[in-house]
This record gives structure tokens, C-alpha cells and sequence, in this order.
């Protein structure tokens, strides 16, 4: 997806793989200055070394306040002012019936999904008004936030979460230059299917997952990665607060 006037200086959490690693490479592409965080310091360092320079990698919790504070302030040092900011880290149990789920379970949800987003946002928001610029916030929900099912309840309540902060957000900063929204993708095929699904990664089970999905296929980060794109281009400049299904269907 072309996009007009981009030239976004953009800064990623969770980018060292899945569906982060996508949107990372795509924005690269178009010219934009990534820099991506991650707990995961192999994964996120290999992602920048394949860049070629175009990706800057920076180990961070996104659930610690600490860590968004020396971050945010070396990517302005280094790379200059955010222009957009896309919440993507996130991490789920295993699906399972609810009464097995443990408070660990629940608290890393909320802990990554929310307070990730929470911490974002009152760390990069003052700068970006600071600056009085205009900027776009990007916040990765899911499908499970507005189709919710069995097994993956407090997942999905989690993104839910993200999904209700995206439009107050908006609502919020939208006088001040800020616009936000959030990406609600279907399941990929990221290595993560027995674990949102709670089948065996196998041909016959993704065959019958594929079936409930009009477009006929599992959501590939290319199709996040152009959303967010999207959002984050003056193509987009009088949309926020949306909650956009990328889901092939699923949700209808």
C-alpha cells in the first residue's frame, strides 16, 4: 500500500517477530525510521541487523514505566521526534477452560495487553503534544475483543480493553493533533494456532479453522502491517477511534 506524504519517524513494541516483525519491515520500506522493542534481545537485534540500518532495535519491557522512559528518550535522541507510536506487544495462555486459568495467567495478559498500552501512552503522548505535532497512535487489538469465545476469555476481555482506550483516546487527543486507532486481526500463522485455538497445529485443524473464514485463509503480518501503514499515513487523516477488523471475515 502506497502512502502519501509518509515520512514518520516510527516506533514499535513487540517488533522482534510475528506479526511486529511484519509491520517493522513494511514501514522500513517505505522510508520511515523504525525503531522496534523487545523483551526478546536475539529476536529483535537479528530483525535490525537484517535491516541493513533502517530498523533500531532496544530491549524493553513494555509493562515497566522505567523502561518506556530511557527508551522513548534515546529514540528521540537518536532518531528524533515520534511521529507514530504502534502498540503491538501482546501475549496470551494457552486456551483452556476459564476455571483453569491462573491469577499468573490473567496478570501477564493485562499486564503486557493494557499496562503496555497504559505506559504508551503517558510516556510518548506528553511529547508528541509537546512538539504540537500531528501524530498517530496505533494500538494491535484483536478480532477475540469483539467476537469473544470460549477458552481465551480473559485474552480476549484484555484486548477488549485495548479496544475501548483506542476511541477514548481518540475522543480525548483528537482536538490536540493525535489521532488513534487499533488493528484487530484474525489468527496467524505465526507459530501461535494450538495456543489460541487450542487444536494440534495440523492440516486437518487449520483446514477447519479456514472454513469459518470467508477470504479462506489465516491472517498473514503483511495484512496487519498494511493496516497500520494505513493509519499511519495521511491517507487516513480524518479516521480515529476506528477498531478495524483484518480478519478475512471471521468476525461477520
Amino acid at each position: 500500500m502506497a502512502s502519501s506524504g509518509f515520512s514518520q519517524r516510527q516506533r514499535l513494541s513487540g517488533g522482534g517477530s510475528g506479526y511486529g516483525a511484519g509491520i517493522a519491515v513494511r514501514f522500513a520500506n517505505e522510508g520511515a525510521k523504525v525503531a522496534i522493542t523487545d523483551i526478546d534481545v536475539a529476536r529483535g537485534e537479528a530483525l535490525a541487523a537484517s535491516s541493513k540500518g533502517k530498523i533500531h532495535f532496544y530491549q524493553q519491557n513494555v509493562g515497566n514505566i522505567q523502561d518506556w522512559q530511557r527508551v522513548v528518550a534515546a529514540v528521540e535522541t537518536e532518531l528524533g521526534k515520534i511521529d507514530c507510536l504502534i502498540n503491538n506487544a501482546g501475549t496470551t495462555y494457552a486456551n483452556k477452560p476459564t476455571l483453569e486459568v491462573t491469577e499468573e495467567d490473567f496478570d501477564r495478559c493485562f499486564d503486557v495487553n493494557v499496562k503496555g498500552i497504559f505506559h504508551g501512552s503517558s510516556t510518548v503522548i506528553p511529547r508528541m503534544l509537546k512538539h504540537n505535532q500531528r501524530a498517530s497512535i496505533i494500538n494491535i487489538a484483536s478480532v477475540g475483543a469483539t467476537r469473544p469465545r470460549p477458552g481465551l476469555v480473559w485474552y480476549n476481555s484484555s484486548k477488549a480493553a485495548v479496544c475501548n482506550a483506542t476511541k477514548g483516546l481518540a475522543a480525548e487527543f483528537g482536538p490536540r493533533g493525535i489521532r488513534v486507532n487499533s488493528v484487530c486481526p484474525l489468527l496467524g500463522g505465526t507459530g501461535l494456532f494450538q495456543a489460541f485455538s487450542g487444536q494440534p497445529d495440523t492440516p486437518e485443524n487449520r483446514a477447519k479453522f479456514i472454513g469459518n473464514v470467508p477470504l479462506g485463509r489465516l491472517c498473514e503480518p503483511l495484512d496487519v502491517a498494511n493496516a497500520c501503514l494505513f493509519f499511519a499515513s495521511d491517507e487516513s487523516a480524518f479516521i480515529t477511534g476506528v477498531n478495524l477488523e483484518v480478519d478475512g471475515g471471521r468476525a461477520i
